[in-house]
């Protein structure tokens, strides 16, 4: 597979994205997980490539686009998606993102629906009226410990695991951790502002904006898969699919599965 990658200059400065697949098609923007980066998207892009135009960006203060003070908020990477699709000259696109990146696809879709074809929303964090905090599906400091200046440390495989399973692959890998903890320094102190983001944006809200045909892909083991009756009750026209076996970052672990799925749906299935 070979990859296209660039900078694209926004109102957030300048983005990063990598692309693959072949240009002029049909199209597809992947958001990726909080404090992550679209080298998480690899494996996914390398299953939609050979029939979709696959474009990943990193959203601002993530993997290789600028930093931004303050806190950004779920509209301001929507806005930002927008911006590389027309930088790219894509006129309209499939949207999938995963966690806070299933809130930006969500957004895309109900702020700028004339732009979607359809939306993908995988492990999409929804709750029902419950504070966040409240919940084991939050994120902690305990978590993602840092040094006394608040810049974050490595973690190993063992000390996720154990500490956080919540938010880790059934098996993770050693490329997995890799890329992980190279997006944690790249976020740097910024880590928390996708997070923060999740947490201010009205997701039930967002949901019921959706117009295009949806589809939720929810790992088994997913924490907030038990609210997923809910998530389908605001959304016009989702289905639901359930990847046995699965939990969190499925579009790593699981890229083969949540790559077949997304086709067969977009191709009308």
């Amino acid at each position: 597979m070979e990859i296209e990658r660039g900078l694209v200059r926004t109102e957030m400065g300048h983005i990063h994205y990598r692309a693959a697949g072949p240009r002029g098609g049909r199209s597809i923007m992947l958001f990726h997980i909080n404090a992550q980066s679209s080298a998480l998207m690899l494996e996914l892009m390398e299953v939609l490539a050979p029939r979709l135009r696959a474009v990943a960006m990193d959203y601002p203060s993530h993997g290789m686009s600028d930093h931004v003070a303050g806190r950004p908020r779920i509209e301001d990477y929507a806005r930002v998606a927008v911006a590389v699709m027309d930088a790219l000259g894509i006129r309209r696109a499939s949207v999938l993102g995963e966690a806070v990146g299933s809130l930006v696809a969500t957004e895309v879709s109900g702020t700028f629906p004339d732009r979607v074809e359809r939306t993908v929303l995988v492990n999409c964090p929804f709750l029902p009226g419950i504070p966040l905090h409240e919940t084991e599906g939050d994120v902690t400091a305990d978590h993602r410990p840092a040094d006394p200046s608040g810049f974050p440390l490595t973690r190993t495989i063992e000390f996720v695991l154990e500490r956080d399973p919540a938010h880790a692959p059934m098996r993770p890998t050693q490329s997995w951790m890799d890329r992980i903890n190279v997006a944690q320094i790249e976020a740097g102190r910024d880590r928390w502002q996708a997070l923060d983001a999740l947490r201010a944006y009205d997701l039930a809200a967002g949901l019921r904006r959706i117009r295009r045909p949806a589809l939720l892909l929810m790992g088994e083991h997913f924490y907030f898969r038990r609210y997923a009756d809910d998530l389908l009750r605001q959304v016009r026209d989702i289905r639901l699919k359930v990847i046995p076996g699965a939990r969190f970052c499925m579009t790593w672990e699981r890229a083969g599965e949540v790559g077949a799925e997304t086709l067969a749906f977009l191709e009308g299935g």
